[in-house]
Formats: structure tokens, sequence, C-alpha cells
């Protein structure tokens, strides 16, 4: 039996652990992307959105990771199972779902590639999430926790999350986003010399990409009317879907602002303000108001479950 018939049945053996589950999927990690990617690349063809040159080859790749990523984590919840064929079917539900990519030719760009691999990373790592209101925003990590009116323990997850993703989640996602650091330079430049007509395609792309990535799994948080997100802010609760949520829909975060703008007279309302490179440490700001939540907001429906911990 050859070495790829082996570990085809390897990965097609019940596991009946989480810790066996664990240990199989660290062992099998390149042949597990390789799959993934696969999928990918075969869907890309099938649905005639292929073609055989680099840009395209970065995006199944990129689409493999998520999906990997996706296998990793929900994977651990699903035991026992059979590791094979968790992974084709959470890869076939994905690509069941209406428009089940968000595909579209300006995400081959450097900005859209580097706007798509930030918001797919945050689908799956809290780091990247709180990062993305830095990102598209320009919001440090002390006005992020004001503008969410979050606890004392989230803001000081909010700090950590930050220093996480300067450290390493940055990198992490710039890498597998297939953005080069030349390409990086390209769109600061452009930014510097075009500053309104790069605003205005990153905001489009943003539009484009936070639409797909609100649907992703498990179900995706729905936008709330004006009322609700004031009830939700006056009954300080559910602060895990404001993380959620307002990191992927400006329009809420816009929303939420213009709710709250009395007690934010000092930041600015949320503006396209693409920042390409993780915020220093230069950039920190201290919390000095005094936060009304005690940090143990109550979850509502899924929301408790929607924020993944992973670290990156």
């Amino acid at each position: 039996m050859g070495e790829r018939q082996l570990l085809s049945t390897r990965l097609s053996t019940l596991v009946s652990t989480v810790e066996e589950f664990d240990r199989l999927a660290a062992e099998v990690l390149p042949e597990l992307l390789d799959r993934a990617t696969g999928h990918a690349r075969r869907f890309l063809r099938e649905t005639g959105q292929w073609a055989d040159d680099i840009s395209h080859e970065k995006l199944a790749l990129r689409w493999g990771y998520e999906l990997l990523e996706r296998f990793l984590v929900s994977g651990r919840t699903e035991v026992p199972c059979r590791p094979f064929f968790l992974l084709d079917s959470i890869i076939a539900k994905y690509f069941s779902q209406p428009e089940p990519l968000c595909y579209h030719k300006d995400l081959l760009s450097p900005l859209g590639r580097f706007l798509e691999g930030m918001t797919s990373r945050a689908v799956v790592s809290r780091d990247a999430l709180m990062a993305l209101f830095y990102h598209l925003y320009g919001f440090s990590q002390g006005q992020v926790v004001r503008i969410l009116g979050l606890g004392t323990v989230e803001s000081q997850r909010v700090y950590k999350n930050f220093e996480r993703w300067r450290q390493t989640g940055w990198q992490r996602a710039v890498s597998e986003s297939g953005v080069s650091e030349m390409e990086l330079r390209q769109i600061e430049e452009d930014k510097h010399r075009q500053p309104e007509r790069l605003k205005a395609e990153a905001d489009r792309l943003i539009r484009l990409v936070q639409t797909h990535y609100r649907r992703s799994e498990p179900e995706h948080f729905p936008c709330l009317t004006h009322q609700k997100w004031a009830d939700l802010f006056e009954q300080d609760y559910d602060f895990d879907y404001r993380v959620w949520h307002l990191a992927m829909c400006r329009d809420c975060l816009v929303d939420v602002y213009e709710l709250r703008q009395d007690e934010l007279i000092d930041i600015q309302s949320p503006q396209i303000d693409l920042r390409l490179r993780p915020l220093q440490k230069g950039g920190i700001v201290s919390l000095f108001w005094t936060q009304q939540g005690g940090g143990n907001g109550h979850p509502g429906g899924q929301s408790a479950q929607r924020l993944s911990r992973t670290s990156a």
C-alpha cells in the first residue's frame, strides 16, 4: 500500500477523542491544506472562474487556509468523526451556500487581497476581528473600547488582542493573503498620492467583503434597528455581539457612533482610514475613564459561541 493510500486510510478512520483529533490534525496538516486548496481550485474551475496564473493560485491557497481553519476550529466539537469526511463535509456545506465565495475580479488586486485576507482571518480569530477597527478606520485600542462600550474584563482583552496581533497575527494574515511587501508599499504610495481614489476603492471593496463574511458559519448576527442598539447599550449586555457585528458592518458602526456620540465627542465618526501595518506600541491609548459594565455581559442567542479564541 502506497504512502498516500495509507494516509487516506488513516484520515478516514474514526477519531474518538479531542486529543486524538488534535494529534492527527497536527501530524497531517500539509495534506489537509492540500486537500482543502484542491477543493477550492476545483470549485473555481467548475464555475468558470479559474485562470492558470499566480493570482488564482494564491486565491485558491487562501481559501484553502480558511477552509482548513474552519475544520480545525469545528472539528474538536464533532468527535467522534472521520477527519477526511468531516473536512469534505465542511467544504461542501461552504460551497453550497448562495454566493458561497466572495469572488470578484477586484479582489485579485493587492488591495482586494489585503482586505479579503484580513476579514477572512477575522472570522476565526478574535485578535484579527479587533484589529479590523484599526486597519479599516484607524481606531486605537482605547477608542475601540469606548465605541463598543465594553466592560473592564472585555477592555483588558482588547489590549491583549492588539498585542498578539502586533507580534504574530498580522504577519500570518498577510502571508496567507499572498500580499507581498512590495505590494503593501505600492498601496501606501497610492494612498499618499491619490488618497480620495484609494479611499473610495477601499470603501467599495470593504462593503463587498463584509457583506460576504457576515454570512459565515455559525449563523451571522443580523443588523439591529436604532432602537435595539440603544436598548443593548442601555442595558449593558451582549459584548460579543457588539464586537463581531460592528467589526463586520460599517453601517451599524456609524449608527452606534451616532447613538453614543455624546460620550465620544473626542473620537471622529467612523470613516475609511486604511492602515496596512499593525498599530505599534507608541499608539496605545490608556484607559482613563470609568466603565459602567462589569465585563460579564449576558450573551444573547449564539453570541458567546461566535468569537473564536484563536490568538492569531
